[in-house]
């Protein structure tokens, strides 16, 4: 008979493998993760490069106080969350609609379209899309002015200083890079149904739209409910290229623009302010923590099913 502690050293050399192949993404988890919570108290200091980390002075919440009381605090928040909403929403629509467009083509066309037309843009860097951004929305010479509204009669827009526009322009680009990647999910849900479903709806006469919106949609329920409260988990997080790099970091678009990513690194490289950077870290992360709890608390209440935790 083996012995209690002989069994435990077999089942920990069994899962050795498991761990083995795991071990690089835990690793990555600790150092991008963990290791830098480390940092938090750094919203508490009156950080000064001369003193050092340690040596700095506490401050308190003098940096909170600092931030909250300055218009940056509401501009970023509203941005932030605004944005992230219109992204969950709006995102989730389309995506579902792709994938569902994407089923019902076949499997050689969507794979020739799919690949070519939806995931690439999803490969190129934020660098490059502002780029390609800035060539159609340049003053001077840009595809927009210069092909569409000079065809149409109507006068130039100077987009770089121009506020109006740059919600509807940040959300169709972040759909435009992003929707092929999010409906990949949605359309290994679907692939999943049992297609006995669809054909007895077909036999009792229903039409295609009545299959997706009696079947498919519910079918979806609790994949769209799971990556939901995991958007939710980071309403507080954006894009950093998407509001940096796209905008072109022009100062007038500030107001529409600027969320809580692009305030540290500006915090960090153009005022070298370590401290409210910290604390404005710190305050999105909080702030997100809560946002998650309160969701799936929520989700909980309606359908414990499809809550998280």
């Amino acid at each position: 008979m083996p012995t209690t502690k002989t069994t435990g050293k077999k089942k920990r050399f069994r899962n050795l493998p498991l761990t083995l192949i795991a071990l690089p993404g835990i690793i990555y988890l600790v150092i991008n993760n963990y290791i830098p919570m480390f940092g938090v108290f750094l919203a508490f200091k009156d950080y000064s490069l001369v003193k050092g980390i340690f040596g700095s002075d506490w401050s308190g919440f003098a940096n909170f106080e600092f931030l909250f009381r300055t218009k940056d605090a509401w501009i970023m928040t509203r941005n932030t969350i605004l944005y992230n909403l219109g992204f969950i929403i709006i995102g989730t629509v389309c995506a579902i609609a792709v994938a569902i467009m994407m089923c019902e083509l076949g499997k050689k066309v969507r794979v020739k379209f799919f690949q070519a037309f939806l995931l690439l843009p999803n490969l190129l860097s934020w660098v490059v899309i502002g780029f390609i951004v800035y060539a159609f929305l340049n003053a001077d010479t840009g595809f927009v002015n210069n092909s569409i509204l000079r065809t149409l009669g109507i006068d130039p827009v100077s987009w770089y200083s121009t506020t109006g526009p740059w919600p509807a322009i940040i959300i169709i680009v972040y759909l435009w890079k992003n929707i092929g990647y999010q409906s990949i999910v949605y359309m290994a849900a679907i692939s999943g149904i049992d297609k006995s479903i669809y054909e007895a709806a077909a036999i009792d006469g229903a039409t295609k739209m009545q299959q997706i919106f009696r079947i498919t949609l519910p079918m979806l329920k609790s994949t769209v409910v799971t990556l939901t409260l995991m958007s939710i988990g980071r309403i507080f997080y954006s894009d950093f290229g998407l509001f940096y790099q796209v905008p072109q970091n022009s100062g007038a678009l500030f107001n529409v623009t600027q969320t809580i990513d692009t305030y540290v690194y500006r915090g960090l490289m153009e005022l070298n302010d370590v401290g409210m950077s910290a604390a404005a870290g710190l305050y999105q992360s909080l702030v997100g923590f809560i946002l998650v709890l309160a969701a799936n608390f929520i989700v909980r209440k309606v359908d414990a099913d499809n809550a998280l935790f």
